[in-house]
């Protein structure tokens, strides 16, 4: 090769396709279920207080809680969030201070017996600040660059690539076939710089990948992101009771999205006669932004008049996102070959429809006395079914329209499976200034062991993907316990929460197997998986007063 390398040309990745826009499986899951978050006393009970009420946290799981308030209050929360094993990265340090709960809850008699309540509460239901890192020196010769070709071998979109050729600017774009104009959805922005960065010598005319074999394997990987931002719940609640036996909750939901993630993933890269020829490093940008409705509604009921025993019920439907999701994507081509470009460049911004499952509830709560209180919860939501939306416009009145990708869709009811979660919690009070509380939450795995982020499907979800990495992330356990101190109007409490999953990391999709134009020969490319794990502690300070 006689090109030297040089800068590829910044370059937005044009889209052939006007306004449609949407995301993948594993991108919109991050928007799924939510942490054990809110008051202390909720957290150090585990988040059980469905049934037993009482508590501002409950306006989000079972707006029938609030049903039990006999006083107006006012409720403030924050704390610190610690990672465990985890190191500084891109200025996120493991140690992070959260402003978690502010809310209210306007409690007036109605008639001899009941209540009518009003409350408003936020809290942060999300809390995404982590950090990962995975690591792997077992790449079998395979490499995200290696994927990328293995889809130009296969032609077209209906084998499960495209057909890569040239346009008028000199880009190397993957087509639907040899004779189509339009690109194919499964040329991602990370396909496309791959190609133009270290794929193709515009200058020469020379397709590197055939050509160049350094370029064909990788014997060892690394990744670091690091996460950022929350979801914030904004939540309205109207709940009262029925002589005292029945109480009854509405809440209307409204979502705040802030995410932000920066990755590099950079793999080391041999050539066929095993001489290490260099890294190669993609950096990635992305951030989701918007906005988000739901509405909740609870029961709970006392099933026999002289015992304290409850049974609560809650539903909540889908929460319906209108979101913006927007990257920056770098590759730098840190080989030692003289030919491709040293990086190159690729943002985009769009907007999409996501709506996420239906959840329901059962809860069970029992007090002794004034002094001791049990409660235990279940929840489910099966995330097979949320749905991905495609933006396609706007309809005769000028509302923005959008319908399911249906494609992408199918791949998230095989990558996830529905969540059961169970709490159980306890508090006693050995003094009536004075509680102590404990509890545990699980929440089964969201992810499929199977699950896959899968960069062949033909929907328009994967020509957005900025990145190939995907975690399936095990079953939740958190463990918590707190202290509560009531001081005349005032209650101050304190909870530690212990949460700890497990995962799965893979740089990219595994076993993609396409034939080489070099040599004839059927090759598969294994992405390695590394375990990966997302230990957290956290702290909980939350005051409330009286009135």
């Amino acid at each position: 090769m006689t090109a030297m390398k040089k800068i590829l040309a910044i370059a937005a990745l044009a889209l052939a396709s006007g306004p449609l826009a949407a995301q993948d499986t594993y991108e919109n899951a991050r928007l799924l279920g939510g942490d054990l978050n809110g008051t202390a006393r909720y957290v150090g009970m585990g988040g059980a207080l469905e049934a037993l009420g009482a508590d501002i946290s409950t306006i989000s799981s079972n707006p029938a809680g609030i049903g039990l308030f006999r006083h107006s209050t006012a409720s403030l929360s924050f704390g610190f969030v610690s990672q465990q094993d985890a190191n500084k990265f891109d200025d996120l340090n493991k140690t992070n201070m959260s402003f978690d709960q502010a809310g209210f809850v306007y409690s007036s008699p109605s008639g001899r017996n009941g209540f009518l309540n009003f409350a408003f509460n936020y809290h942060k239901s999300r809390n995404f600040d982590q950090i990962l890192s995975a690591a792997n020196n077992q790449m079998r010769a395979a490499s995200m660059s290696k994927l990328a070709f293995g889809k130009g071998t296969k032609d077209s979109d209906t084998n499960g690539g495209y057909y890569w050729d040239t346009n008028n600017q000199g880009e190397i774009i993957g087509w639907r076939n040899a004779t189509s104009e339009e690109r194919a959805w499964q040329y991602t922005q990370w396909d496309y710089l791959y190609f133009n960065t270290i794929g193709y010598d515009a200058d020469n005319k020379e397709a590197l990948f055939v050509e160049a074999e350094p370029f064909g394997g990788g014997d060892a990987y690394n990744f670091d992101r690091a996460h950022r931002g929350w979801i914030a719940d904004y939540d309205f609640n109207l709940s009262g009771n029925i002589n005292n036996r029945v109480f009854l909750g509405i809440t209307i939901g409204l979502h705040d999205v802030h995410y932000k993630g920066y990755s590099e993933y950079s793999e080391g890269i041999v050539a066929a006669d095993g001489h290490d020829r260099g890294v190669l490093t993609l950096a990635d940008e992305r951030k989701i932004t918007g906005t988000g409705a739901d509405i909740k509604m609870g029961a709970i009921f006392r099933p026999f008049e002289e015992s304290p025993f409850r049974i609560g019920l809650s539903i909540a439907t889908p929460t319906w996102y209108d979101l913006t999701s927007e990257n920056n994507t770098m590759l730098y081509n840190n080989t030692d070959s003289d030919w491709g470009y040293d990086n190159g460049h690729s943002s985009e911004a769009y907007d999409f429809k996501y709506y996420t499952p239906w959840r329901f509830g059962l809860s069970l709560g029992h007090t002794v006395s004034n002094f001791f209180a049990l409660g235990a919860s279940y929840e489910y939501s099966d995330n097979a079914s949320a749905d991905t939306r495609v933006n396609d416009g706007y309809d005769y009145y000028g509302n923005e329209d959008s319908y399911s990708d249906q494609v992408m869709n199918d791949n998230t009811a095989y990558s996830l499976k529905g969540t059961h979660t169970l709490k159980v919690g306890l508090e006693y009070k050995p003094d009536p200034q004075l509680a102590v509380r404990f509890g545990y939450n699980y929440v089964s795995p969201m992810y499929s062991d199977r699950g896959v982020r899968d960069s062949q499907l033909n929907s328009i979800g994967n020509m957005y993907a900025s990145t190939a990495d995907y975690t399936n992330w095990k079953g939740t356990n958190r463990i918590t316990c707190g202290l509560g101190f009531k001081h005349d109007k005032m209650n101050f409490d304190l909870a530690y929460q212990y949460s700890a999953v497990n995962g799965e990391f893979f740089p990219f999709q595994p076993n993609v197997t396409f034939i080489d134009p070099a040599n004839g020969a059927s090759e598969t490319n294994v992405s390695v998986p590394t375990s990966v794990s997302n230990k957290r502690h956290q702290v909980l300070f939350t005051a409330t007063y009286t009135f």
